[in-house]
């Protein structure tokens, strides 16, 4: 009895043991008695009869194929196993998880672009997530001719399409094509809609498509470079300012270059400032070398009356109407 039960039984089940596969049909047409369906997580079981689905069975578990199974299909319910009397029949997996699949253009896309007479070619990167959606599609549309259906067949029709679809939805008015960085999130999306449109045919969704990366040619980003160098060139002289106004609001308390630039600025504005007083407020300004006089070469800054300062333009000492500084030893006058 022991052989015999060996004999007719088998095991109806998928392991997965190539990755990728969306669906996958049971080799052995023949259902023998005792035997038994194995659903794993993640899968999905349909028994097929001369083309036709009989039943599908979605929680996972072990069952008897003649007292769980056949009771339950369309127009087997009463299938009766003999000695010599399996049941010739199919069963499809469905793989029911979410696949994400990495995509690349093929080739690069040339897109129009100001400036560019040739047009700009570029390339673009990201993923898509895929899984089958409509049982009955599938089995209609793939089932029927394929043994098994997986992510690189998606992959491969969704590719002989994407250049085209992608050109379409970056050409939309206003995206800057130097840029279009800025605008993958809107660009994959109408991409996304479009692409599930078209799969939803074979019975399988896109259910999310991404773009990671726009690839630019190399003399495009040199381009780049070389335009934010002269931006930041270009807004040195506004960095200095802004370094200069920060460092007066911290007064002393600031740091580095900026902050003793200020500090040196403030104080010779201030001794400018305290010398044109003490000299009669008769608006004459100490310039250091630019200041010499045309006779003695030294700098001697002259009053109103011409009869020499009261005070040495070089060190700030009472001259006491010396024609020489008592202690820096400057020329006055």
């Amino acid at each position: 009895m022991g052989f015999f039960s060996n004999q007719f039984s088998n095991v109806i089940e998928w392991n997965e043991t190539r990755e990728g596969v969306l669906f996958y049909k049971w080799q052995n047409q023949e259902i023998k008695k005792g035997s038994r369906l194995i659903i794993r997580p993640g899968q999905d079981a349909i028994f097929l009869y001369n083309g036709v689905v009989e039943g599908i069975f979605e929680d996972e578990g072990s069952y008897d194929v003649e007292s769980q199974i056949i009771p339950f299909l369309t127009t087997l319910k009463s299938f009766k196993f003999g000695f010599n009397t399996p049941l010739r029949a199919e069963v499809l997996f469905i793989n029911t998880k979410e696949m994400l699949v990495k995509w690349g253009t093929k080739n690069a896309i040339n897109l129009q672009a100001a400036g560019l007479p040739g047009g700009m070619p570029i390339r673009a990167f990201g993923t898509f997530n895929c899984k089958i959606v409509e049982h009955d599609v599938v089995i209609e549309k793939l089932a029927g001719i394929r043994q098994m259906y997986t992510v690189e067949d998606v992959k491969e029709r969704i590719i002989a399409s994407l250049d085209q679809l992608l050109m379409s939805w970056i050409s939309k008015e206003g995206r800057d094509m130097f840029n279009l960085q800025a605008d993958a999130r809107s660009i994959a999306g109408g991409i996304e809609s479009d692409l599930d449109m078209d799969m939803r045919k074979l019975g399988i969704g896109i259910t999310d498509f991404t773009i990671e990366s726009f690839s630019y040619p190399e003399e495009i980003k040199r381009m780049q470079e070389k335009a934010a160098a002269q931006s930041m060139v270009g807004d040195m002289n506004r960095y200095t300012q802004m370094a200069a106004a920060d460092g007066m609001s911290k007064g002393r308390g600031g740091s580095g270059i900026a902050s003793d630039m200020v500090g040196l600025q403030m104080g010779m504005a201030m001794g400018q400032q305290m010398l044109n007083q003490m000299n009669g407020g008769t608006g004459m300004q100490y310039g250091g070398a630019g200041a010499q006089s045309g006779t003695g070469g030294m700098g001697a800054a002259q009053s109103a009356n011409g009869a020499g300062p009261r005070f040495c333009p070089n060190c700030g000492t009472p001259t006491n109407g010396m024609k020489f500084c008592g202690n820096c030893g400057n020329q006055l006058y």
